[in-house]
C-alpha cells in the first residue's frame, strides 16, 4: 500500500482520507503528495505540530499514529488513512486537564525556548503510555530522535522520569484523547 501511495504522489492524484485525529473522526481531500504534517497544520489548523528539519531528523513534528510515535514530516497524510492520529494538542483531557507528560515538563522545566517541546511530549506520551520503567541512561536514549538546541537535555529527562512516575502513581491526565 505504501508503494501506492508514494505513485500516486508523484502524479500528483488526489485521494480521500478518512482519519481520527484526537479523538475527531475527520475527511479530506487532499493531494497524494501532502505530508501529514502539511495536512495536519495546514487543513487541520493544528499547529502544535511542528516542522524543522524535514527529514525526520529532529522529532519536532513527531505525533502517534495507533499509539506509536512517528515523524509526520516524512509520513504522507494518505499513509494515515484509516488510522487515529494524536498530536500535542490531543494531549490533555477534554476536561482540560493536562496530561502527566504536559504536567512533568511545566513542573520540571523542561522546556525553553518550546519549539522542540512538542515532539518531546508526544514522546513522552507513548513511553508513558507503555507504563514501563526507564534508567536516565534508557530515558535518553528513547528521547534520542529528539533535538533540543536550548536545554541541555537534564530538565527533559528529569521531566520524562516524573511522568512516568505520575503515570505509575494513577496521577490523571495519563492517556491521549481517542
Amino acid at each position: 500500500m505504501q508503494h501506492i501511495a508514494y505513485l500516486m504522489a508523484s502524479l500528483g492524484v488526489s485521494q480521500l482520507v478518512r482519519i481520527s485525529v484526537n479523538g475527531t473522526p475527520t475527511e479530506r481531500v487532499v493531494e497524494a503528495r501532502t505530508t501529514l504534517a502539511d495536512f495536519l497544520r495546514e487543513e487541520l489548523d493544528l499547529t502544535g505540530t511542528h516542522v524543522a528539519c524535514g527529514h525526520g531528523v529532529c522529532g519536532a513534528c513527531t505525533v502517534l499514529l495507533d499509539g506509536a510515535s512517528v515523524r509526520s514530516c516524512l509520513m504522507l497524510a494518505v499513509q494515515s488513512d484509516g488510522h487515529e492520529v494524536t498530536t500535542v494538542e490531543g494531549l490533555a483531557g477534554d476536561d482540560g486537564e493536562l496530561h502527566v507528560a504536559q504536567r512533568a515538563f511545566a513542573e520540571e522545566h523542561g522546556l525553553q525556548c518550546g519549539f522542540c517541546t512538542p515532539g518531546f511530549l508526544i514522546t513522552t506520551a507513548e513511553i508513558v503510555g507503555e507504563g514501563v520503567e526507564l534508567s536516565r541512561a534508557e530515558i535518553r536514549e528513547r528521547i534520542s530522535g529528539n533535538l533540543c538546541r536550548c536545554t541541555g537535555y537534564q530538565n527533559i529527562v528529569t521531566a520524562v522520569e516524573t511522568a512516568i512516575a505520575l503515570q505509575r502513581d494513577g496521577a490523571a491526565g495519563g492517556a491521549p484523547r481517542a
